[in-house]
């Protein structure tokens, strides 16, 4: 992580958490537990709020006859079988809380066929801070097509975790200095105060 000071302007810049329901932070994250991301993107989310930063919550979800879910032919397929009811719900720490919008995606990006680039473009938004489950799955998709739309990034390394350290480690080291700033919550955290 880069040591040079963040600066923020909470009227343009818009916090992103992705995919942090019940279903998701439920499972095994590395290197940091679910309970850790979950408590860093809860601290980002109030200070955005009390800053009046716009609060994004993603949450994946899919019809009840999936009939909405991606089917390419792949190597590696999802074989969790059905999914708990409660599966795409935002696990309660985090809300949402009046003012947050709710993005709902049915692949891993968060801007492909949902408004989120409406949202934050209306709002004049420019600077995007991003956490959440999967790092190199939803946030990296994510924050791929956020930097090809032309936002700035900041990519939160400890508001985030993937279901294997390397994984995580890849993304945070080889892609998101390229697509963004990584830095840390306490470094968001003053930035934003």
């Amino acid at each position: 992580m880069s040591a040079r000071e963040l600066t923020l302007d909470p009227r343009t810049t818009g916090l992103v958490i992705i995919d942090l329901q019940k279903g998701i932070v439920g499972r095994p994250t590395e290197p940091h537990p679910a309970a850790t991301v979950v408590a860093n993107a809860a601290r980002l989310a109030e200070a955005c709020r009390k800053c009046g930063s716009p609060v994004v919550l993603v949450r994946v979800t899919y019809s009840e006859d999936g009939a909405d879910r991606l089917k390419q032919p792949v190597d590696a397929t999802w074989t969790g079988g059905p999914l708990p009811p409660d599966w795409s719900e935002i696990v309660p720490e985090l809300g949402p809380k009046p003012g947050d919008i709710v993005v709902i995606k049915r692949q891993w990006g968060a801007f492909y066929g949902t408004e989120l680039d409406l949202q934050f473009r209306r709002r004049g938004i420019d600077t995007i801070v991003l956490a959440g489950i999967s790092t190199n799955m939803g946030v990296e998709s994510t924050a791929r097509d956020a930097f090809e739309l032309g936002y700035g990034l900041v990519l939160v390394e400890d508001a985030m975790a993937s279901m294997a350290a390397d994984a995580h480690k890849f993304a945070i080291e080889a892609i998101f200095p390229r697509l963004g700033r990584v830095r840390s919550t306490g470094d968001v955290l003053r930035a934003l105060a």
